[in-house]
């Protein structure tokens, strides 16, 4: 295990059976969960820069990148969404992380920490949805979309898991899902996607809502001026979010 590390910084790479995920935490709990942000498909942690500076002010923020991204090696397990919450949670133990968590998932990234939260329940005190993908995303939504928009969709695949995959992640997700509960869920959802007609968008908020059904206690919130990247086009409403799971009376 390589480690650099500050008072209020540290980095590793930690060997997980043959490979190594790299991971950097920042700030100290303060008596608040530890906050683990999870990316979307083939990014690596720079997508929460704007982000974990005000969290960490807070409490422990660990991000990562996921096995083949950034400066994590490549696993030789399958990339779907079961392995890579087994590579995560070993991630965890590893690091001496302990729970509670509060879970934050973009894109692809909420498909992981909804299946964490579906095997791990004991182990969350909150989940933030940052314009996940929904499980019925092929069967649902890809048809309303124009052939091209399908077809760049379809050939993206090639900076992570293949295509099949990933929808076996999405099939995983289907066959794990559990009502998680009084745990705390804000989903939040894109308003100005990019290429989707005001039907699409629709359409796509609805499939947002639909997910606040995992849980008793949830709530829905649309940045009205953001693309898919609402971490970088609003932050304010992503930071917002992360620090009501973090209030103890906010629920």
């Amino acid at each position: 295990m390589a480690i650099r590390m500050s008072k209020l910084f540290e980095e590793k790479l930690v060997d997980l059976n043959g490979f190594s995920l790299y991971s950097e935490t920042y700030g100290e709990n303060k008596g608040n969960p530890t906050v683990i942000m999870d990316s979307g498909y083939g990014d690596d942690s720079k997508v929460w820069n704007l982000i974990v500076p005000e969290i960490a002010k807070s409490t422990k923020v660990l991000v990562y990148d996921r096995a083949g991204l950034g400066r994590s090696e490549k696993s030789p397990n399958p990339r779907t969404t079961k392995e890579m919450v087994n590579e995560l949670d070993q991630l965890l133990t590893a690091s001496k992380l302990k729970p509670p968590y509060v879970l934050v998932g973009h894109s692809f990234g909420g498909i992981n920490v909804r299946m964490y939260a579906s095997q791990f329940p004991e182990n969350v005190s909150g989940i933030v949805l940052v314009d996940s993908t929904p499980e019925d995303y092929r069967d649902r939504f890809l048809p309303y979309m124009s052939k091209e928009f399908q077809e760049a969709y379809n050939n993206q695949f090639v900076s992570e898991s293949t295509y099949d995959e990933f929808m076996d992640s999405l099939y995983q997700l289907k066959q794990n899902k559990r009502h998680l509960g009084s745990i705390p869920l804000i989903v939040i959802s894109a308003g100005k996607k990019a290429h989707y007609s005001k039907e699409a968008q629709k359409l796509w908020h609805k499939l947002q809502t639909e997910m606040l059904e995992i849980s008793e206690n949830s709530e829905m919130i649309i940045a009205h001026n953001s693309t898919h990247y609402i971490q970088n086009d609003e932050p304010h409403i992503v930071i917002n979010a992360i620090k009501k799971m973090l209030k103890s009376d906010c629920y």
